[in-house]
């Protein structure tokens, strides 16, 4: 039996140290309203690649199940750029019927230059869309009682919509606390205890839903992949991805399966799935032999391997081996290009849905 070592990814708030020595990477992540998991009703411009078969609404794409010998590509980066149109649009309509401007706060602890560089794309992105940014940075020495106060400011502060605490923190403080720290109405991570207990119950709505999984989640409806009845597999069980991806697959009445490191005979049950969520940061774990012929594979995972050839002496490679799945799967997302843009797409969005939320807009 392959042995395997499964790791928790990173959400849009979070780097992770990945185990190639040259290099500290996390995914480059950077979230939906709470009722269906779609975020706005704009119909996506058509790549030219992708055949479309009697699609239940104008801005589906539908990924032939295996029609072709090769997979359609699922392309995130399109996808998330639409996305961002679409809240552009929804941000001037705010702005311009009420006056307000969606708010989003990210504190950053420590000189970490991975992290340093994810909150600078996450400003970015929020300028892009006309989100206004707030960023705190503090010193590694910084005492926990520190970021607990900048939280609180943030917690009454009307202009602040959103609030994102940069993991990962340094070792003296304790993570949990500060996390819950956040009021669960601004919580754009969607990490709170109490988001994470609505989603998993029946008849509940989280007020967010954790931006990767629901960036999974999106690009699957986007696609017009049928999630209804379908057998689906996640791979891993993080707090992160693995077991809020596999809540929004329950919800959407797919039979969930997660595999994770104690599971017996993992490539036998993968291979039993049409749908394929794999979030383990290990590099081309997952081979052609698990795959379902016509299966859709949403690949999480982000992981540097060497490479001779590049100029950086390495390749970014998904937990998936993307040749080897795209003779056997249906569809696929690219890494990268896949689920990483959709993550900060989806924390964008679901700080739009906190600001019109606030004032009761629609």
């Amino acid at each position: 039996m392959v042995s395997m070592i499964f790791t928790d990814p990173s959400s849009a708030a979070a780097v992770h140290r990945l185990s190639f020595t040259r290099f500290s990477n996390g995914l480059v992540s950077l979230r939906r309203f709470v009722g269906p998991l779609h975020v706005f009703s704009h119909t996506p411009t058509l790549p030219r690649s992708l055949s479309l078969h009697a699609p239940r609404s104008s801005r589906f794409i539908t990924a032939s199940m295996a029609a072709e010998p090769s997979a359609k590509v699922i392309d995130g980066k399109l996808v998330a750029k639409q996305i961002r149109e679409e809240i552009s649009a929804e941000v001037t309509k705010l702005k311009e019927a009420i006056g307000v401007v969606p708010g989003l706060a990210v504190i950053l602890v420590g000189d970490r230059k991975d992290s340093a560089t994810y909150v600078r794309n996450k400003k970015k992105a929020c300028e892009s869309v006309g989100i206004k940014s707030f960023e705190v940075n503090l010193p590694n020495d910084a005492s926990e009682q520190e970021v607990l106060k900048y939280i609180s400011d943030f917690n009454r502060d009307p202009s602040v919509h959103g609030i994102l605490v940069q993991l990962p923190l340094p070792s003296h403080m304790n993570e949990q606390n500060i996390l819950n720290a956040v009021t669960i109405e601004k919580d754009v991570d969607g990490f709170h205890p109490l988001n994470i207990g609505r989603l998993a119950m029946r008849g509940r709505e989280p007020l967010f839903v954790p931006c990767t999984p629901k960036g999974c989640i999106e690009l699957l409806h986007r696609y017009g992949v049928d999630i209804k009845g379908k057998r689906a597999v996640v791979i891993g069980r993080s707090n992160i991805v693995g077991m809020p991806a596999a809540l929004l697959l329950q919800r959407e009445d797919a039979t969930v399966t997660i595999v994770h490191s104690r599971t017996k005979n993992p490539e036998e049950i993968t291979r039993q799935a049409d749908i394929i969520i794999s979030a383990v940061g290990q590099p081309n774990m997952v081979r052609g032999s698990w795959i379902k012929p016509g299966a859709v594979i949403i690949d999480v995972g982000i992981n540097p391997v060497e490479d001779a050839s590049s100029p950086r002496g390495y390749r970014l490679v998904g937990d998936v081996c993307y040749d080897e799945a795209c003779k056997i799967a249906a569809a696929v997302t690219p890494v990268p290009g896949g689920v990483g843009p959709m993550t900060i797409a989806m924390l964008l969005s679901n700080t739009v849905s906190s600001a019109k939320r606030a004032y009761n807009f629609n």
